[in-house]
């Protein structure tokens, strides 16, 4: 016999924020881990040119403007017997005064799909940073890198065929992300979170290493990326 206590409630990955979805979504908590793998904290610009419903952007924003995970949403523990609701209170009021009032770079989401572009919308509104992202209707083809930035993380959980596209031949759409990289020049970084599909990473024609292993919804995905700019430089400089 197994007996346990549930202390959060809505499971602990649901922030509070997102109600509103697109075709498979990214978890809150996969999003706030890719921007961990890349260390990224709201020092350099940040694009997802497949958004689907912002989760990537939000949780950037989030980071970069130091709001605290699950700031807006209630815990089960909040109403056990004998809770110190002060103190709740009091570490509450903490982790606001922490929170900066704005991010200082460009954060850009862009889909092709106008309902996954609303519920990006409705969802950042809900998360208080809707003023501190640049969020349009546009295509991958559209995208100029050079125009947000010289430097910068290209981060995406792009169709492969799992849930969205299913079917579809992706490999044009693959090409034209790594055409897109290239023409933002050497400084911006790659990230992707996908499956181990090398067919579809081929048609990048960058060198992308696989810096993490994990699930989403059952499928076994990896986190890959481009070297950083310095060790690119040093490995050009070795040849």
């Amino acid at each position: 016999c197994t007996i346990s206590a549930d202390s959060s409630g809505a499971l602990l990955h649901r922030r509070g924020w997102r109600q509103a979805v697109a075709k498979a979504p990214l978890r809150e908590t996969l999003a706030a881990l890719l921007l961990a793998v890349f260390e990224w904290n709201g020092d350099l610009p940040l694009v997802d040119p497949f958004c689907g419903s912002g989760t990537i952007g939000i949780e950037a924003a989030l980071r970069a403007r130091c709001i605290a995970p699950g700031l807006q949403r209630n815990f089960a523990m909040e109403q056990w017997p004998g809770a110190d609701t002060a103190l709740y209170a009091e570490q509450r009021d903490r982790a606001r005064e922490r929170v900066k009032p704005a991010v200082t770079v460009p954060i850009v989401l862009r889909d092709r799909d106008a309902g996954a572009i609303a519920a990006a919308r409705a969802n950042a509104e809900r998360a208080g940073v809707l003023a501190d992202l640049d969020i349009a209707l546009d295509a991958l083809s559209a995208l100029d890198l050079t125009a947000h930035g010289p430097a910068g993380l290209l981060l995406t959980n792009p169709p492969y065929g799992h849930r969205v596209s299913e079917g579809a031949d992706l490999r044009g759409l693959y090409a034209r992300l790594g055409d897109v990289l290239r023409d933002g020049g050497r400084a911006w970084r790659l990230g992707l979170f996908m499956p181990n599909d090398r067919v579809l990473l081929g048609q990048l024609r960058l060198r992308v290493t696989s810096l993490l292993r994990t699930t989403n919804g059952g499928l076994p995905v990896e986190v890959w990326g481009t070297e950083p700019p310095r060790a690119e430089r040093a490995r050009q400089t070795r040849k």
